[in-house]
């Protein structure tokens, strides 16, 4: 490395470490505090549904007395009953009250049609509109279907028609996937997050180091130095990228403890982010913390305040993510022309680590070798641009 360009990377990453306000968004804010919230509010997500596996869910039978039958099967098969008698308009206002009031109604006629055999009605009311009532809905209908065949597999039988006939086929699923696979369906998101936040580690250094000094006054000076201005821009680029690898690091480390205290074994799950499978994933992304640094820096040229390029930046983040939207869109699977994609390459390989799944040593070649390809070219564009004179204001 170059002494100036080794000098310029250790003065910038000097004062971004000295800077409180950039160390606590770079390095603590989004490193730390991000994953741990993301993997917070996933744990409350899965403790609240094996929860309501085993909620007794509550449901209010109106008129009841028409279908003692149904109220019973109802109790035995875990819901709690409650009897209330009403008119629709009664019901209506009962859930209007209590939103999350899940009534059954039983027809005035529903005890002659089912003692001749026809289809006898019952009516489910719920507010569909909110989550836990529309979860209790799904589940008295399900009871409710599973009682209505009972009883026509008992009336064929009454019959002397064996009940299977009406089954032409039956349909086994198996499920062959491993607890690592179903977790990292859970746990999709996780690439996305790590992008983000290398990204967002050294989005504020390459901010400062470029149009920030420009607005300041100070790069004016730094470009006097009788030194190639690129290799000024050269030290500033590694000097970001530094930082988005340190917060690469640091937000890797944070998910594998995180993830320990997912409940993930109680839905058959397990996360497979071991510290084999965290350092595979740091090494892997580690080349796109110069593709961020360089897009960084290149973006912050054009610009002459430190505002007005963290408004630009802030945009211009989400262009190296869009291809991970577009891949979970499309269900995109690894192949080996994707893996000359960057962030898209590093979001397939960080899924196939998560999952057990073994990439061919090409794949992780291709992906690193055009990552880094982007990098060195982004960067060299950089201080081609750093060199204009009208990167001074003029």
């Amino acid at each position: 490395m170059s002494g100036t360009i080794g000098i310029v990377l250790l003065k910038e990453l000097r004062e971004a470490l000295r800077d409180r306000r950039t160390l606590l968004t770079s390095l603590v804010l989004g490193p730390l505090l991000g994953p741990v919230f993301f993997v917070l509010v996933l744990k409350l997500a899965l403790e609240q549904s094996v929860e309501t596996l085993d909620e007794a869910v509550p449901v209010t039978v109106a008129n009841a007395g028409a279908a003692p039958n149904l109220v019973q099967h109802l109790r035995q098969s875990g819901l709690a009953v409650t009897l209330r008698d009403g008119s629709d308009i009664e019901i209506r206002d009962w859930i209007t009250a209590a939103p999350e009031l899940v009534v059954v109604r039983v027809s005035e006629a529903y005890a002659a049609r089912f003692q001749s055999a026809e289809p006898a009605v019952v009516m489910i009311y719920a507010d569909g509109s909110r989550a836990r009532a529309e979860r209790r809905a799904r589940r008295v209908q399900e009871v409710i279907d599973g009682w209505s065949a009972l009883i026509g597999a008992l009336r064929l039988q009454a019959r002397g028609v064996v009940p299977t006939v009406t089954h032409a086929v039956i349909v086994d699923s198996i499920d062959v996937s491993t607890p690592s696979a179903r977790a990292a369906l859970l746990l999709g998101m996780l690439s996305y997050l790590i992008l983000v936040i290398t990204l967002v580690g050294g989005l504020y250094l390459a901010i400062d180091a470029t149009a920030g000094e420009r607005e300041r006054g100070s790069l004016e000076a730094l470009l006097t130095v009788p030194v190639p201005r690129e290799r000024l821009i050269y030290g500033k680029v590694l000097a970001a990228a530094v930082m988005m690898g340190l917060a690469l690091a640091l937000v890797t480390v944070t998910i594998m403890a995180a993830l320990r205290w997912m409940p993930l074994e109680s839905l058959g799950m397990s996360a497979n982010f071991g510290p084999a499978v965290a350092a595979s994933v740091f090494l892997v992304t580690l080349p796109f913390a110069l593709v961020g640094a360089g897009l960084l820096t290149v973006v912050a040229s054009f610009t002459r305040s430190y505002k007005e390029a963290q408004s630009w930046l802030g945009i211009v983040m989400l262009v190296p993510t869009l291809p991970i939207a577009i891949a979970g869109v499309l269900a995109v699977k690894a192949s080996a022309p994707l893996m000359l994609v960057p962030s898209l390459s590093q979001h397939l390989v960080i899924q196939g680590l998560m999952r057990g799944e073994s990439m061919p040593a090409a794949w992780l070649a291709l992906s690193a070798g055009s990552t880094l390809a982007l990098g060195l070219a982004l960067t060299w564009l950089a201080g081609r641009l750093y060199q204009r004179e009208a990167i001074l204001g003029g």
